[in-house]
């Protein structure tokens, strides 16, 4: 049995995994890479495998870094099944159709400037109607069932505590007459999150692929996060700014809604207007108000009591285009929740544009940011930020709230890797910037896992 690691190796997105037993190639995610213009366009249509060849894709979630590139394998010509979670088969049903969309306007505006330039035009990486048959190959299930995946080889789903649906993928795997169990953490949540159950515990693997985006990092308390979006609000609202959160539309969005949500009723922020404008978010809200088997104990004692966790007085769910541009004509105080959660693209950059000069104002940071994205040269405080091709002076105020994160940090990870280390034979570290995966994997070996490897690009390991 051989692994070879073809995205998020020595880097954050793109995550892709390709398993080759018993003659059969299984696809651990196809996500699309994210970051320098040029290298993701060449990463994301040119996959490095031949999509044909490919019997079956296990996905850990519907980020659009796990799952966004499946629209380019079914084109390319796989015809295998694609397994998940229930909600996660629902959310990847809006989140390739919003990568279309997205994907058009980024090339629409290239190809502006390429017919300014005398240059070729651009074609988009998939349609909207290729995202929509890459769905027609999802195959749902639910948590903690076994499934067939191919010939000698089953797949269980269990609750990662990352995202709505998001899953830690256990393969039982008969190679040869030999048993393994192979797990991958997908991307791994934490203790006591907002929403969302905590990441199951799994023990008696043979070998493992875990992430390390905070391979190197602590998180803040999560129990500060109420006193920190609190205090941001009442500062902002002192100044009479706009409070600007670019948030992932999938979680981070809903958790924010939900935590402003409990300030208001507690009394703990002022009653200002809150503007979720992101058609995506809107929906990804909508599923999870249909996912309430996801939710953690307290999110449900909250559903009970309150009916509507996403739903206060002075929220306002923004749909269309007009909605979007009356929000730069109003004065502030108020906040606006926007995607993309890097700044990459959508709503938000049209925000930033419109908001980023004025010292009144905030940006707050609440997830993570990959190198070379708007979001971490806003993150990094740097003095000139460049949107839409144009440069702006960064005078709002910038804020990052740490503890939001949906990843586990490094003492996270370890405790849990900790627990599935009796018969652990070798962890693959992936999903994280070279530094923060090389520290993690420092540390693992530490705990006396001696076969610890930090794979790069195109690197196959035999089982």
């Amino acid at each position: 049995m051989e692994i070879t690691f073809w995205g998020a190796a020595r880097a954050v997105t793109g995550s892709q995994h390709l398993i080759h037993v018993n003659g059969k190639l299984i696809l651990l995610d196809c996500g699309l890479m994210q970051g320098h213009r040029a290298e993701a366009f060449e990463r994301n249509h040119n996959l490095p495998f031949d999509p044909k060849s490919i019997d079956a894709v296990i996905l850990s979630h519907a980020h659009v870094d796990h799952c966004g590139n499946l629209p380019t394998l079914v084109k390319g010509g796989f015809r295998g099944d694609i397994h998940c979670t229930l909600a996660t088969a629902d959310l990847v049903s809006i989140m390739l159709r919003d990568s279309a969309h997205i994907n058009s306007k980024d090339v629409q505006y290239v190809n502006k400037k390429h017919r300014r330039k005398g240059l070729p035009p651009v074609e988009p990486l998939y349609t909207i109607e290729e995202a929509e048959r890459a769905l027609d190959y999802l195959v749902a299930h639910k948590y903690n069932r076994w499934f067939r995946v191919t010939d000698g080889v089953q797949a269980l789903l269990r609750d990662a505590g990352h995202i709505l649906g998001s899953a830690i993928t256990i393969m039982g795997i008969n190679d040869n007459g030999k048993r393994v169990r192979l797990g991958f953490t997908g991307d791994l949540g934490r203790k006591d999150l907002p929403i969302l159950r905590d990441p199951v515990v799994v023990q008696d693997l043979d070998y493992l692929i875990t992430e390390s985006t905070y391979g190197n990092r602590l998180h803040e308390d999560i129990t500060q996060v109420e006193d920190e979006l609190a205090e941001t609000v009442w500062e902002t609202y002192s100044r009479g700014g706009k409070l600007i959160i670019p948030a992932f539309a999938v979680e981070r969005t809903q958790e924010v809604i939900y935590t402003l949500h409990r300030l208001r009723i507690d009394g703990r922020i002022p009653h200002l207007p809150v503007y979720v404008d992101s058609p995506l978010a809107i929906d990804a809200t909508e599923i999870f108000r249909l996912h309430p088997e996801c939710f953690d104990e307290e999110t449900n004692e909250f559903l009970l009591r309150e009916q509507d966790p996403f739903g206060f007085r002075g929220l306002h769910y923004m749909r269309n285009v007009e909605e979007s541009k009356s929000l730069n004509e109003m004065d502030g105080p108020m906040i606006i929740i926007s995607a993309s959660g890097m700044c990459e693209a959508g709503r938000i950059l049209h925000h930033l544009k419109n908001n980023v000069e004025d010292p009144r104002n905030t940006v707050l940071i609440v997830s993570f940011q990959a190198e070379h994205t708007l979001g971490r040269r806003i993150a990094e405080g740097r003095e000139t930020v460049r949107i839409f091709g144009d440069d702006y002076r960064l005078r709002a105020q910038v804020k990052i709230i740490d503890a939001f994160s949906a990843h586990a940090d490094r003492d996270e990870l370890l405790w849990w890797i900790g627990q599935a280390k009796p018969n652990l034979k070798a962890v693959f570290v992936v999903h994280g910037e070279e530094e923060q995966s090389l520290a993690l994997a420092d540390e693992i070996e530490r705990q006396g896992i001696h076969r610890t490897t930090v794979p790069y690009r195109g690197q196959m390991a035999t089982l």
